[in-house]
């Protein structure tokens, strides 16, 4: 069994956007007289491809609009909510940056101060060096450090049906997840290539905890989630359940999309710590991307730092904890996606923070959500193949 290919096999036809180069003005919006119905579309055929149930909100300059298909809970039929909370996955490196770049600007950190300085002996051995990594290679996946979600037996013992259902309910400190990376080779020299790595954003989280003298999720909640009045946000540490209202979340658990389908609704997120552990609603979504692409978050210097991305393939380039992809039509978004067990979920708006979008799939083997984003931002989106949009689930090998 190649172990390394079980989330790419769990999450093949789904997709994450994102973007950063501005879009103009004219197209912050679907084109006219389109409204949400291809959104509406897109969504229903994500659960007639077997997805249980999806929730999706936007907000353009005609107002918001919410939208559910299929089902929250597959035992009762119970619908899903526009107000559902769900596990946003590596939406969350979207807060932790902003939270970095934060610091940034109050002068109490720089994006180029190295791991070293900051967690002296943490990235060292098999080739990696703290000090040659800076934090800003950190936030935009160009340190080479090795994702501790692609060792072959954290797989099994967290990803695959077995191993979940023993250790669902496992604490890992932060330390033991940058541990685990450091037992394989680094994918490259820190800045001479991108690769997606979980790793970097736990040692981000960790950076933020020596910076300000506390949990990194308090200075989420005081410095994001409370000025934004995010009042579905949250960041769970251990605690192993969703707040209400919320569906279950469903996975095959298995390395093909078939087969008995399981409950995963309850897990100890600290797997994911910063790299992929919180909660929120589509809502507040929409008013997080807003705003930070609006610039209330962020002074103008760390918001251009923020948006400055290395090239990840033709549709898509990253940031810092920010993602943009250009759309079939032209439009580019701006946000990132994220996914956890039984829980697929995007964040995205256009340049100006005008045009917000984001929703969540309780399961995650299935739909394409590349789809569901171009429906709404151009109009069509049945036909858009789900790999256009780079995937950057927290789950990802």
């Amino acid at each position: 069994m190649n172990v390394r290919r079980t989330r790419t096999a769990l999450v093949a036809a789904t997709a994450v956007a994102l973007s950063v180069a501005l879009a103009a003005p004219a197209m912050a919006a679907a084109p006219a007289g389109t409204g949400h119905e291809a959104t509406r579309q897109a969504v229903e055929a994500a659960v007639k491809d077997g997805v249980p149930g999806v929730t999706v909100t936007a907000k353009d300059g005609r107002g918001t609009w919410s939208a559910t298909a299929g089902v929250g809970n597959l035992k009762t039929g119970e619908p899903r909510s526009a107000d559902d909370r769900y596990r946003v996955g590596s939406i969350t490196k979207t807060f932790v940056a902003t939270v970095l770049l934060q610091l940034e600007a109050e002068g109490r950190l720089s994006l180029d101060d190295t791991v070293e300085e900051w967690l002296p002996g943490l990235v060292r051995g098999n080739g990696h060096d703290g000090g040659r990594v800076t934090l800003r290679q950190l936030l935009n996946h160009t340190s080479g450090i090795f994702n501790y979600t692609a060792d072959e037996d954290f797989g099994r013992t967290y990803f695959l049906k077995d191993g979940f259902f023993e250790h669902r309910y496992d604490t890992k400190k932060p330390e033991e997840l940058v541990a685990l990376a450091m037992t394989h080779k680094p994918d490259f020299q820190p800045g001479t290539s991108w690769n997606y790595s979980n790793t970097n954003y736990v040692i981000a989280g960790m950076v933020i905890e020596k910076a300000t003298g506390r949990p990194y999720g308090e200075a989420i909640r005081e410095r994001i989630i409370k000025p934004l009045r995010l009042t579905a946000t949250s960041v769970p540490g251990t605690r192993v359940t969703v707040p209400q209202p919320s569906s279950r979340a469903y996975s095959k658990l298995a390395e093909t999309a078939t087969g008995p389908t399981y409950d995963v609704t309850k897990i100890n997120p600290s797997i994911a710590y910063s790299a992929g552990e919180m909660i929120s609603n589509s809502t507040d979504l929409n008013r997080f991307y807003s705003a930070l692409l609006r610039g209330r978050l962020l002074p103008r210097e760390q918001l251009t730092e923020m948006t400055t991305t290395v090239p990840v393939d033709e549709a898509n380039g990253y940031g810092l904890g920010l993602m943009k992809t250009e759309l079939t039509c032209g439009v580019t978004v701006w946000g990132h996606g994220g996914g956890i067990h039984g829980s697929l979920s995007e964040g995205v708006t256009t340049r100006d923070g005008r045009h917000a979008l984001a929703f969540n799939l309780n399961g995650d083997w299935s739909g394409n959500m590349a789809a569901v984003i171009e429906a709404e931002f151009c109009g069509k989106g049945q036909e858009i193949e789900p790999t256009r949009i780079r995937s950057t689930l927290f789950m990802r090998p």
